[in-house]
């Protein structure tokens, strides 16, 4: 028995959008509830960033809370997805280091951090898919390789940048820093 190659094909896109949906869902509420959890708590979140060294730590709470809240939503709905890929991803990148600073960075590297920022970068290749607020509004399922590629240039920048100039220090460490 043979199957032609238009069913296949509508299958397997069925199938892809299906996948995209359920990573949207995973990424979206993880980085929602995490997003939550820091603005239902916000002077904890402000007094971690504080004691990690953020200056000043309420813009710095303020920042990772709004990044990691409207960019889950908006994964979550595959609404705006490159935007909204990219808070996620810079918010990651700067979780990340948080989590590899206290130790040597090969310690534990692939952390929930890690894994969420590299589901929202696949995201921000794949397009999210025709499952998709994207794809009712602007009838878009994928955006261009080119703007997928300047968005994780300046998602990575922003973590960058956001690092040096509201924490100051260095989180790569080759061996467990010294306090």
């Amino acid at each position: 028995m043979t199957t032609s190659t238009a069913d296949s094909t509508t299958s397997t896109t069925t199938l892809t959008d299906v996948g995209l949906l359920i990573l949207r869902i995973g990424l979206g509420a993880s980085t929602v509830y995490a997003g939550l959890r820091k603005a239902f708590d916000f002077s904890t979140t402000t007094g971690f960033m504080e004691a990690g060294g953020w200056q000043p730590p309420t813009l710095s709470a303020l920042m990772v809370t709004v990044a990691e809240t409207l960019g889950g939503i908006g994964l979550l709905l595959g609404v705006l997805t490159p935007l909204a890929a990219c808070a996620v991803v810079a918010a990651m990148v700067d979780a990340w280091a948080v989590n590899v600073s206290a130790a040597a960075v090969w310690y534990d590297p692939f952390n929930a951090p890690f894994l969420i920022a590299l589901g929202a970068t696949t995201l921000l290749f794949t397009g999210a898919g025709a499952l998709s607020l994207d794809a009712r509004i602007f009838g878009r399922t994928v955006w261009s390789a080119r703007l997928a590629i300047g968005v994780l240039i300046i998602a990575i920048a922003a973590a960058v940048l956001t690092w040096l100039l509201l924490n100051g220090t260095n989180p790569i460490h080759f061996s467990s820093p010294t306090t």
